[in-house]
């Protein structure tokens, strides 16, 4: 009987994670609509200041947002079909969102380069937005190095079952 109850329980759970993966999907996928939309101004603004890059930066920064929620939904899908974590969606995630931070901050480091008096609080803030930029380079090589190995792991497990199952019964015993 407590193994009854017990499997019942674990049943109850997994509708309960699947209903909240699922209201977590639904509300990413309304979060990405919107942040579209907000990109549609930026898209305008960039068409009319054809020769500034601002407005264009902007607009890569929320569809890289966009992407970042879609690619977030995807993986609320994933752990719906597979009730499982996988790690290689996270990794994307996390490159798209230091490349979407890298872009703000050329955004925001575009000040240094123009006419900007060279006052202490300029140095300072240039220093900081440099010693930022070297961690997200690192970061980036980090996660990059990252996903190609979780790519070649997968590969070389696909193998090893591959190699696996074409053994014959007599050569096994060899």
């Amino acid at each position: 009987m407590d193994e009854l109850k017990k499997m019942r329980s674990y049943v109850v759970l997994g509708r309960i994670e699947t209903a909240i993966y699922a209201l977590l999907g639904g509300l990413l996928a309304i979060a990405g609509v919107i942040a579209i939309a907000g990109a549609l101004p930026l898209f305008v603004n960039g068409i009319r200041d054809i020769t500034g890059i601002s407005a264009i930066l902007q607009l890569i920064d929320r569809l890289l947002l966009v992407l970042v929620l879609v690619e977030l939904l995807h993986t609320v899908r994933i752990s719906i079909r597979s009730h499982a974590l996988v790690i290689e969606p996270f990794l994307i995630i996390a490159l798209i969102a230091i490349i979407r931070r890298v872009l703000v901050l050329t955004l925001h480091s575009e000040k240094f380069t123009g006419d900007a008096v060279w006052t202490p609080d300029v140095q300072a803030h240039f220093h900081a937005a440099v010693v930022e930029g070297a961690m997200q380079a690192l970061l980036i090589t980090v996660l990059i190095a990252s996903i190609f190995v979780v790519r070649k792991t997968k590969a070389l497990e696909y193998n090893a079952i591959a190699e696996e199952g074409s053994k014959s019964p007599d050569k096994a015993i060899d």
